[in-house]
């Protein structure tokens, strides 16, 4: 009979042997496969059946060796640790029987791979959609393992992560753990480290994606980072498959929109040209691009140093609690669910019937005017400016005399006449954190969307925005 059964042992232990490999090993005449496997085996093997090692890193070896042993007529069984088809011998022998020609039959036994056992010992963390990556690039380049690496990122997976490291290959885990974050994972991410699964000297681990020690990873390990889902409790890394999700509070359920507005965000930070800018800087570029569809803006938008982070806190901290805009449609695009949360009030003085007269009286644009009635009633409010280059300047000379002192401001007036040197003129006050729209564009739809990205900085480092859709 010419046979060859390729059979994947399991994690190492025998009770997580199949008992069809376990019956394939005692009618073997011939076991082929790594010497280290052969202690797994011997105890199922019959008398008189032969183990022939082909050593490490020759796998094509060792399936040549099965064939020609599999045509004397030998029942030969290939073995793979875990399971054969997983990063093992299955798809390497199939290819052989097509190169050879070969009328040799092939059988695949399956078994418990190595990132199943380790999921069954940190609890269950694979109850979700999920995919497996090799960090080894001896016969994969690394471009192509980087380009799945971001998918999986992105599509929100738990990802299995085999040959995490090793002596020569020390910097892979790093670029991953970088990418991941770059493709707005939390850093709160649990991440299961099982080494030696099923072994002696098994170890489990349980961590975060921002607090992995990589060095501390070896090959013998399998990482599992869970998805944005996934969570710890008593020491178990869980991912819930939804089944308890329309019993959850309102307040915690996505709503359709704000499951679009996600999805959106994770598109956009993946066609940025950069990955590393700093988590206030980006969540308000997100929010800018979301709403303009103009990548221009990775070029133009400009971010004080921590301003996002620093104006939210002072709103959290209730230092901040009037917001001022220049025209009546950047109020009207500011979140009413989040003014609300916070206990902020938007004030836009364009309407008050005190500004035409005072325009008329003093020989200025009714916007000026506007400004100089706000300064004079909230001279500490967070300023936003999505349409009048002359309101900014005002701000600026009201500044500049002492009268005004904003928590901050947003300053993205649009236009031919006056815009750029009115952001010019903002960008010198450094003791006031700003976001600037350089150059001629902004709007009021921008300049409302910035102040939104500072009301939700909270949802930054899980990149959940639109709460308060």
């Amino acid at each position: 009979m010419k046979k060859i059964i390729v059979a994947g042992l399991g994690p190492g232990s025998r009770e997580d042997m199949t008992e069809a490999v376990a019956k394939a090993l005692a009618e073997a005449d011939v076991v082929v496969g790594y010497k280290f496997y052969f202690q797994f085996v011997e105890p199922w093997l019959k008398p008189g059946a032969e183990c022939v090692d082909t050593g490490m890193k020759r796998e094509r070896d060792r399936a040549e060796q099965a064939f020609q042993l599999a045509e004397e007529g030998r029942i030969v069984v290939v073995i793979s640790s875990g399971d054969a088809g997983i990063y093992g011998m299955a798809p390497l022998v199939w290819e052989m029987k097509q190169k050879r020609g070969s009328n040799v039959e092939v059988v695949v036994l399956p078994g418990i791979s190595a990132f199943q056992k380790a999921a069954s010992l940190l609890g269950a963390p694979i109850g979700h959609d999920l995919c497996l990556i090799s960090l080894s690039d001896l016969m994969t380049p690394w471009e192509v393992i980087e380009r799945r690496i971001r998918a999986a990122a992105v599509g929100d997976f738990v990802t299995a992560v085999y040959n995490p490291r090793s002596h020569g290959r020390y910097w892979q885990l790093h670029r991953l753990r970088e990418v991941f974050l770059a493709e707005g994972r939390s850093e709160n991410t649990p991440v299961g480290l099982v080494r030696q699964a099923g072994r002696e000297d098994q170890t489990v681990q349980v961590t975060t994606l921002g607090s992995l020690r990589v060095e501390e990873v070896d090959m013998f390990t399998v990482l599992i980072i869970g998805n944005s889902q996934s969570y710890v409790e008593d020491g178990r890394m869980i991912t819930p498959r939804g089944y308890f999700a329309n019993e959850t509070e309102d307040q915690d359920r996505l709503k359709p929109g704000q499951q679009i507005m996600m999805e959106s965000f994770r598109t956009i930070r993946s066609e940025l040209r950069r990955h590393d800018y700093p988590t206030d800087h980006l969540w308000a570029l997100l929010h800018a691009i979301h709403t303009t569809a103009d990548f221009e803006m990775e070029n133009i938008l400009y971010t004080d140093p921590d301003a996002v982070a620093i104006l939210y806190n002072k709103v959290k901290a209730g230092e901040l609690r009037t917001i001022v805009t220049d025209v009546t449609m950047a109020a009207s695009g500011i979140r009413k669910g989040a003014l609300q949360r916070l206990g902020i009030e938007v004030k836009c003085y364009l309407s008050d019937p005190r500004v035409a007269d005072m325009a008329v009286q003093q020989g200025i644009t009714r916007t000026q005017a506007g400004i100089r009635l706000a300064v004079a009633e909230h001279p500490d409010a967070l300023y936003v400016f999505g349409n009048a280059p002359t309101a900014l300047m005002e701000l600026c000379d009201l500044m500049r005399k002492g009268a005004a002192h904003p928590a901050g401001i947003v300053a993205a007036p649009v236009g031919f006449v006056h815009v750029k040197e009115s952001k010019y003129m903002v960008k010198t006050f450094t003791d006031v954190p700003k976001i600037i729209v350089e150059g001629r564009k902004g709007g009021s739809n921008v300049a409302a969307t910035l102040c939104n990205a500072i009301l939700c900085f909270d949802d930054a480092e899980a990149l959940r925005p639109g709460r308060d859709l």
